[in-house]
């Protein structure tokens, strides 16, 4: 990196950003000690049920998974690319894997433990309360999207292309959008098409959460619930 990018980096500025990765490495394991040496711990003692032994050993085998993603990940920024003078970083694909896989973990590590901590609200299975449900799941799902499309963006350094919002430059739909051939790889690898997707999906979940909130208000939901949707709304708002 140093002979193609950054000549004058100094070596305080070099200890910077190795103790941010060095920092990031240290609080991971710290992570995986917190949930394994627990999970042994109550496991031996016969704390868990069945069903949640199952759920423990995923927990765990997810973040020795994210781990070793973590490693995947960096290697390939490491990698000699042959016949590429393009500034070193890691691959798109690997950091959006490895930040799709940390959402996971983070979402399964919430949802056991409010499961645990917070007892069930038995409400009548009315079509307005399914309805309710299956918007909340796309809504998840495509929040979901659009962080992998951020890592995406992160990845090709696809920020730095265009600073004007809500037009790119002086056009709503970039010149270069589809410069790539095949069309697929755009969306994976052009810089402004991975821009313009992150740009079109965050409009969209934001519309969706806003969308879920106004048509929560319309049914009798329990107070928790309620703060729930309203919490996601304001989070929306404010990303």
């Amino acid at each position: 990196s140093f002979n193609s990018l950054n000549h004058d980096m100094t070596l305080p500025e070099f200890k910077f950003i190795w103790y941010m990765e060095y920092s990031h490495r240290m609080w991971g394991r710290v992570v995986g000690l917190a949930y394994i040496l627990p999970a042994a711990y109550f496991w031996r003692r016969g704390c868990l049920s069945r069903p949640l032994k199952g759920c423990v050993l995923a927990l765990c085998g997810l973040v020795c998974f994210q781990g070793l993603l973590g490693w995947y990940m960096v290697k390939s920024g490491l990698e000699e690319k042959p016949d590429s003078y393009d500034i070193p970083r890691v691959s798109q694909y690997r950091l959006a894997a490895h930040l799709g896989s940390a959402l996971v973990l983070y979402s399964a590590s919430l949802w056991t433990g409010l499961s645990l901590l917070l007892p069930q609200h038995k409400l009548p299975e009315t079509k307005q309360l399914l309805r309710l449900r299956q918007y909340a799941h796309g809504t998840t799902a495509l929040i979901f999207l659009t962080a992998l499309s951020g890592a995406f963006v992160a990845g090709l350094d696809a920020g730095l292309v265009y600073n004007s919002f809500p037009k790119m430059g002086e056009r709503w739909i970039p010149d270069d959008l589809l410069a790539f051939s095949p069309v697929l790889r755009n969306i994976f690898e052009n810089p402004t098409t991975v821009q313009f997707d992150h740009r079109i999906l965050g409009i969209a979940s934001v519309t969706a959460v806003t969308a879920l909130y106004l048509f929560s208000r319309k049914i009798p939901l329990p107070r928790r619930t309620r703060m729930a949707v309203t919490s996601l709304l304001a989070v929306a708002c404010m990303q």
